[in-house]
């Protein structure tokens, strides 16, 4: 659906141009856009580069598997459903430890296969579980400490302090995911109140 919607977007946005004579415009933006999109990447290569490696020294050296070991009882509370020792539990942490680091790329695979060992325990139905619910619902409020892409960017375009962000980002995280888990416990009980499972 969302395909049909960019491109319906697109074809109303060329038209909408060649009507009013706009085309020239249209055509140098694109090349503009296109110029500064590869500008860019390459800019926040190096950035990215930097905390993955980071991120690995951190799994290697153990740090990852003692924050999962130290958020695990906060993450079985939200995950009741979810046996402790079954893949999907250390999907979730590693897709949160990524996200609280700002690595929203190195998070969407894990994000992924937690969702696929989610689907498994819900015995490969086509609707969604509490679980899935819930994991989504958190992974995307994310609670950010180090927002990395967002201090790329900034460190990209030359921003005068670039890691200023952290401290909003940290409040406006930790407030959206208390906000999403409020949602997601207020649906559920809802849910069950009404009798649906």
């Amino acid at each position: 659906m969302v395909n049909y919607i960019w491109v319906a977007m697109t074809i109303i946005g060329l038209i909408f141009a060649a009507v009013n004579g706009k085309m020239q415009e249209v055509n140098e933006a694109i090349f503009q856009s296109a110029n500064e999109a590869v500008t860019l990447c390459i800019g926040l290569i190096s950035i990215l580069v930097f905390w993955l490696g980071i991120m690995r020294i951190a799994q290697d050296s153990g740090l990852l598997d003692k924050l999962s070991y130290l958020f695990r009882p906060i993450v079985k509370r939200l995950f009741p459903e979810v046996p402790a020792d079954h893949p999907a539990m250390g999907y979730i942490l590693s897709n949160m430890m990524a996200n609280m680091f700002g690595l929203g790329n190195a998070a969407t695979p894990l994000g992924i296969k937690a969702m696929e060992q989610l689907k498994e325990l819900n015995g490969g139905r086509d609707y969604a579980s509490r679980s899935m619910i819930t994991f989504l619902a958190i992974n995307t409020s994310s609670l950010t400490i180090i927002p990395t892409t967002v201090i790329a960017i900034r460190m990209n375009y030359e921003s005068a302090s670039p890691t200023e962000i952290v401290g909003p980002t940290l409040v406006a995280t930790f407030l959206s995911t208390i906000g999403a888990i409020m949602i997601d416990r207020y649906f559920y009980r809802r849910r069950i109140r009404n009798g649906v499972k």
